[in-house]
């Protein structure tokens, strides 16, 4: 793991990072706490053998804008920074060596890129509000 690079401010400027590799998002304290100790699942008490992380790159069949991916994506496990606010949104790479409990990728030799700020996180959880109808299950 390598230390963090400038922030990411907006969407736009995320969306700008992908397409070279393969990005995700971590909320975390950061590199030097996850090198210390990684993803644990807690209702078993098991350690994870790479950490949680969840995608940034849009699937193939996604038609909708890649904005509003990265909305949906940043705002499934916000909730751990809103408990936390030692947890940082961090962008990262690596190797995929797992799923987790909730089939998230698991990554192994992460790399820490840079932090997401409170402003791209803002700018997401507007435009998840607005763009989609959260919480609503199948009929």
């Amino acid at each position: 793991m390598t230390g963090p690079h400038a922030a990411v401010s907006s969407l736009a400027a995320l969306r700008e990072r992908l397409g070279e590799e393969r990005l995700y998002v971590r909320y975390s304290e950061g590199p030097d706490d996850d090198r210390a100790g990684g993803s644990i699942d807690t209702e078993s008490g098991l350690e994870l053998p790479g950490l949680s992380v969840n995608p940034l790159d849009p699937e193939p069949w996604w038609t909708r804008p890649v904005e509003d991916w990265l909305a949906r994506q940043l705002c499934q496990y916000k909730h751990l920074r809103d408990r936390n606010p030692e947890r940082r949104a961090w962008l990262v790479c690596g190797d995929v060596v797992g799923r987790g409990p909730d089939c998230e990728p698991l990554l192994a030799d992460a790399e820490f890129l840079a932090v997401l700020d409170d402003g791209v996180l803002a700018e997401a959880e507007r435009r998840y509000r607005d763009h989609f109808d959260a919480g609503r299950g199948p009929e």
